[in-house]
């Protein structure tokens, strides 16, 4: 890149996709719970809530706060919480999408399966990390900790405590501190489904897309960045001859409407 190229020009692919931030924005997350309905708020702190047709599962968007996703599920629209999950202002919402897809998916109105897990062992909740080689670490101070290859991310387990309001899964990305450590907090009675879900998104090889000014400096320097590949031009090369006019394809032909208007 030329030296007279500002650092934040354009648009890169980010690799691994958990060092990509916030782009300023939760959009993916949305999008596997945009036919749920949902509620822009005025005031407070929660902008904007989405749920599902009971309102048995809720996703809150807290865009100027620290925990920016504020995700519950309960036995029904005005029970406590069966478990929350909590996601900060660095995580990435591709990263989040795993969740929602997974909510999506489970959701039934009949049924309970995004409350309850199908497995009882801590070790389905992180087996997508296992299978992709991450190292799993000993026990230390009733807590099991899992590392990527580079160090830049994991998952910590507490694997003592038992109260079903204790936060005792973390999946985090990036360094410690505010604007660079990711992480993604939920509490014990979380489903392993749908926490392997998630976790499923930290080892998906596909970068995403950034702005590099949206990029976190200390990030993008442990990233691997990728200029977009440039739109392709249309313009006709110099001294390129025109093509005969029988060659040159017309318009599509539009579809008509119902009632036989063209549009």
């Amino acid at each position: 890149m030329p030296e007279s190229t500002p650092w934040n020009e354009g648009d890169v692919y980010v690799s691994p996709r958990y060092l990509a931030g916030l782009p300023g924005h939760g959009d993916p997350s949305f999008d596997p719970v945009a036919h749920w309905p949902r509620y822009s708020l005025d005031e407070g702190e929660c902008q904007l809530v989405i749920a599902s047709p009971d309102h048995r599962i809720k996703i809150g968007w807290f865009g100027d706060g620290y925990d920016v996703w504020q995700i519950s599920a309960s036995k029904d629209a005005v029970s406590a919480p069966t478990w929350t999950a909590r996601i900060n202002q660095n995580t990435p919402p591709e990263l989040v999408h795993g969740l929602t897809s997974a909510l999506a998916e489970a959701y039934d109105a009949e049924g309970e399966a995004f409350l309850e897990s199908t497995s009882y062992r801590w070790t389905e909740g992180v087996q997508p990390l296992l299978e992709a080689g991450w190292e799993r670490m000993p026990l230390a101070a009733g807590f099991v900790n899992i590392v990527s290859p580079d160090n830049l991310a994991g998952a910590t387990i507490d694997v003592v405590s038992s109260g079903s309001d204790a936060e005792t899964w973390t999946l985090w990305a990036g360094p410690p501190g505010w604007g660079t450590r990711a992480e993604i907090v939920f509490t014990a009675r979380t489903p392993k489904h749908l926490i392997a879900a998630t976790a499923a998104g930290f080892v998906n090889p596909a970068p995403v897309v950034r702005e590099k000014r949206c990029l976190n400096r200390q990030l993008a320097q442990l990233a691997t960045l990728a200029p977009t590949a440039p739109a392709t031009s249309t313009r006709k090369p110099v001294g390129a001859q025109s093509p005969a006019p029988d060659s040159i394809p017309g318009p599509a032909p539009t579809p008509a409407s119902p009632g036989g208007r063209r549009h």
